[in-house]
């Protein structure tokens, strides 16, 4: 039977999974014959953990990193902390606005809408798309993409947008574990620290569109995908209620499309 104290703890070594995420990194560019990988920065905790990881397993000639910052959204906070992230790694960046990338396809798209935010939020993470793989192909290196597992199995991120990329390191770390990562790894409070957000809309926080904090959304995760405890004992372990954990895996039902190749219809 479950205990409070046990479905509250979700066991993670920091130190093992740092080590699993570089020979990871390792081996897979090495395999690739590539040069090494490309990161886009926003100054958050995702791209700054996983940026710092690739720097630990490939150093910091290998690492390249892209800002692209939209005034329109992005606080001027977020570019001086992934510059000031970029420069103390000691990694080669490029700061590259999107706004008149955006503008352009505002102004061709005769059907645009300004008020269509979801539209819009994944117009912007699509154009952010289009700016690594040029960088990787001009370079020859792979898009490291910065999704955790949390987003993944929630689906909340942008389906060839930020979901687009070549490797995924922190694609099996819960976003309560790359919090705790990001300390471990020494990065900056006020980035180890920062409210999740995707940054595509103005005023845009993660856990306010969810409807749940991380660490409920973590344990809900954990219990009931990968230990399969029912949803009532769930409630019960963690004191999380009903309709928040059916919300939670409902969003992870809904979006399992964005998780796997497009579907094909069977010929032969």
């Amino acid at each position: 039977m479950w205990g409070v104290r046990a479905a509250l703890s979700i066991p993670f070594d920091a130190e093992l999974a740092i080590e699993r995420v570089t020979e990871f990194l390792k081996s897979y560019v090495r395999a690739s014959g590539m040069g090494g990988v490309v990161i886009g920065l926003s100054g958050g905790l995702d791209s700054s953990v996983a940026c710092a990881l690739a720097v630990r397993a490939l150093g910091p000639s290998r690492v390249h990193g892209l800002i692209m910052p939209d005034s329109r959204v992005t606080p001027i906070g977020d570019v001086e902390d992934a510059k000031m992230l970029a420069e103390m790694l000691g990694i080669e960046y490029h700061i590259t606005p999107i706004d008149e990338i955006y503008d352009c396809f505002s102004r061709v798209m005769s059907f645009y809408s300004e008020g269509a935010d979801i539209a819009n939020a994944n117009l912007r993470a699509r154009i952010r798309m289009v700016i690594l793989y040029y960088y990787a192909n001009l370079k020859r290196l792979l898009v490291c993409g910065s999704g955790d597992k949390s987003e993944i199995m929630l689906g909340y991120f942008t389906k060839y947008g930020d979901g687009a990329a070549d490797i995924l390191p922190l694609g099996d770390i819960y976003k309560t574990q790359v919090r705790r990562l990001a300390k471990v790894l020494g990065l900056p409070s006020r980035i180890a620290e920062k409210p999740s957000s995707p940054r595509l809309l103005p005023g845009q926080l993660a856990e306010e569109e969810l409807g749940a904090k991380y660490d409920e959304i973590d344990q809900v995760l954990y219990l009931h995908f990968e230990r399969g405890m029912p949803l009532g004992e769930v409630a019960r372990a963690t004191g999380i209620s009903r309709d928040k954990i059916r919300m939670i895996v409902d969003r992870v039902r809904a979006n399992e499309h964005k998780r796997g190749l497009p579907p094909i219809p069977k010929i032969r």
